[in-house]
């Protein structure tokens, strides 16, 4: 399983300690060290300055004036955000990684594989700074610059600067104390010696992918991984490693990478600030008086939620603890809502302006308002079966209700307009031409800074925010760096023509669309419930994306088809993520998790093949309104 590791969230009038969950306003989860705070203000700056820009552009072209290379700038403030973020998430224990190593008993052997795997860390990005500083030397003797003059070299030190503060962070507090530091030095002191092998580099290859897959497998982080075995690759073809931070900045030319950042922020805001409490209430007040209304509201409140958030493991987290209690004080068996917690924590990623579409549209070169538009009938009817199920378990069950108040809903309902008003905001902006999607993610995340800071109040602009917005970076650093690596990897595959190797493969052994996409389906579904969902993206769409080209699948149907897929992904035993967090959060045992979200699972991959085969449900939106693709 891949770890969905939700930094810590300030919430300075939220739920008290008891009730918060963990991960979320618990200060132990992001170190308060001079290091993280340094950082954490400068990436507050930058954040802070990729905010303004395009809603200033958005503004600006209304007017018919423009701002020179705004757009530009925002792509660069990208990648320094991603990487300064990779440094904090460094320094939080942040980075996406398999948790196999905590299935290992305490005692020498889980030290030795946490001993092994930090040494493999050093190493790797040890190379990976040299590669960089490589990069930043060559492209510093041409002339390419920014708006205004400024060198695009200058940009481009980021890399190097903080790729080589994370190799030294990893080996100054390697496991193990001096045990692991020395392990840690002298594994990047090999990664450098493999230099004067180079004659025989070919040799290598199989010997380096075994320690790479085997550091990977024992909790290394999944960059790490896919860095070391792009720069194996690269060196055994005699390439110069310094390619893969090449590629790697290509990230600044993904015009839409910026929504990635900005639309996290949105939901880390959101997070921190009690939206979760709002929510309930509200959808408490409008579904109480109805069978299975305390279930319905559930289902409601995670799916908007995830929807902000773009991520289950905050959902449950966040959201998991103010939900599961209201169900179990109506009446709920605590099978059934332990369950439902489990299944709605990953419902909503379909619905606009959640963050795996768009990171799906840029990695896949996929129109994001087509995929948004092709997933609202799908996430719709998913959410549908599973609420026909959890009502029929509400009136067997003989559940409370709440009288329904017409005042009393109205006035909850007014408390949590700001909050439910957003994705109307984000979602109008796009569909209605008044913005582009990064613009219109700027102006979720202003709005929902000033929505928490200004008109609540429950973040102080300079107590807390900083703080949100040091947590949003480093699940942003974790990702980018991550999608930055995966690119060069993916680039290495297509000049060695691995990506046709598979479809000449693929095609050879199956025959039919409806093979294809029963395969699909088998594959995405174990795939997910390894892989962390943002990671699945970077990883799987390059390779899935011409397979599906070639037997005729319509491109915004793929998407929705694969991010469904991943999103059930989450329920599968015995690694699905969602189970994890759910026995984490509420402390139950594994086993009965995957029990009681059973049902759920199966429901929902009714719902998932319903979308797979019935490819109208997608397209029809798109013949609606007129888009192009459908």
């Amino acid at each position: 399983m891949i770890e969905d590791n939700v930094p810590s969230l300030p919430s300075p009038k939220c739920p008290p300690p008891e009730q918060a969950a963990p991960g979320v306003g618990d200060p132990h989860r992001l170190p308060d060290s001079p290091a993280f705070r340094i950082a954490g203000a400068v990436v507050a700056v930058v954040l802070a300055a990729m905010v303004l820009l395009p809603v200033a552009q958005a503004i600006a072209r209304r007017l018919g004036s423009d701002i020179p290379g705004a757009s530009i700038y925002v792509q660069h403030l990208t990648l320094w955000t991603g990487f300064l973020g990779a440094i904090l998430a460094t320094l939080g224990d942040q980075h996406l990684s398999l948790s196999t190593v905590n299935m290992i008993p305490a005692g020498r052997w889980k030290d030795a594989a946490k001993i092994f795997g930090g040494a493999v860390t050093a190493a790797v990005t040890g190379l990976l700074a040299y590669a960089s500083v490589r990069m930043v030397m060559d492209n510093s003797t041409q002339a390419a610059t920014l708006p205004f003059g400024i060198p695009i070299w200058w940009s481009e030190t980021i890399m190097p600067v903080a790729l080589a503060a994370i190799a030294v962070r990893q080996i100054a507090s390697a496991h193990g104390g001096w045990t692991g530091r020395i392990a840690a030095l002298a594994a990047a002191a090999a990664g450098f010696g493999l230099g004067l092998l180079a004659a025989h580099a070919p040799a290598l290859l199989w010997p380096g992918a075994i320690v790479i897959l085997a550091a990977f497998l024992l909790g290394t982080p999944v960059y790490v991984a896919m860095a070391g075995l792009a720069m194996l690759l690269y060196f055994v073809d005699g390439t110069a490693i310094a390619s893969v931070p090449n590629d790697t900045f290509g990230l600044v030319t993904k015009s839409t990478l910026p929504a990635v950042p900005l639309l996290t922020l949105a939901g880390y805001v959101l997070a921190a600030g009690g939206a979760s409490r709002r929510l309930v209430e509200a959808n408490r007040a409008l579904l109480g008086w109805m069978p299975g209304g305390m279930a319905l509201m559930a289902l409601a409140v995670c799916a908007l939620f995830t929807a902000f958030t773009g991520a289950s493991g905050v959902t449950i987290l966040a959201v998991g603890g103010v939900v599961y209690p209201s169900l179990r004080e109506e009446g709920y068996p605590e099978g059934f809502s332990l369950g439902l917690v489990t299944a709605s924590g990953s419902l909503g990623l379909l619905f606009p302006p959640s963050l795996p579409v768009i990171l799906y549209g840029v990695v896949a070169e996929a129109d994001i308002k087509s995929l948004y538009l092709a997933g609202l009938v799908p996430c719709g009817l998913i959410i549908v079966l599973v609420a026909a199920y959890a009502i029929a378990v509400g009136v067997r069950a003989k559940t409370r209700r709440t009288p329904f108040e017409g005042r009393a809903a109205m006035r909850a309902i007014w408390r949590a307009k700001w909050d439910l008003a957003l994705p109307v905001v984000v979602g109008g902006a796009i569909l209605s031409g008044l913005a582009n999607i990064v613009e219109a993610a700027a102006l979720g995340a202003l709005y929902a800074v000033i929505v928490e800071v200004v008109i609540f109040r429950n973040l102080h602009p300079r107590r807390d925010l900083p703080r949100v917005m040091a947590s949003a970076a480093a699940l942003v650093g974790a990702v980018v760096i991550l999608m930055g690596v995966a690119l060069a990897l993916t680039q290495y595959l297509a000049l060695a023509e691995v990506p046709n190797k598979v479809l000449e493969w693929v095609q050879a052994h199956v025959h039919t669309q409806w093979v294809f996409l029963l395969a699909l389906n088998v594959i995405l579904l174990v795939l997910g419930s390894v892989l962390e969902m943002y990671s699945a993206i970077v990883v799987l769409a390059p390779l899935i994306v011409p397979l599906g080209a070639a037997f005729g699948v319509n491109p915004v149907h793929l998407g929705v088809v694969f991010l469904a897929n991943l999103e059930l992904g989450f329920l599968l035993p015995p690694m699905g993520l969602n189970l994890f967090l759910s026995a984490t959060r509420f402390g139950k045992p594994l086993p009965s998790l995957y029990r009681h979200a059973f049902p759920f699972l199966l429901i929902m991959s009714l719902g998932v093949l319903a979308v797979t085969y019935l490819d109208g449900l997608t397209t029809g939106m798109l013949k609606l309104f007129g888009v192009a693709g459908a």
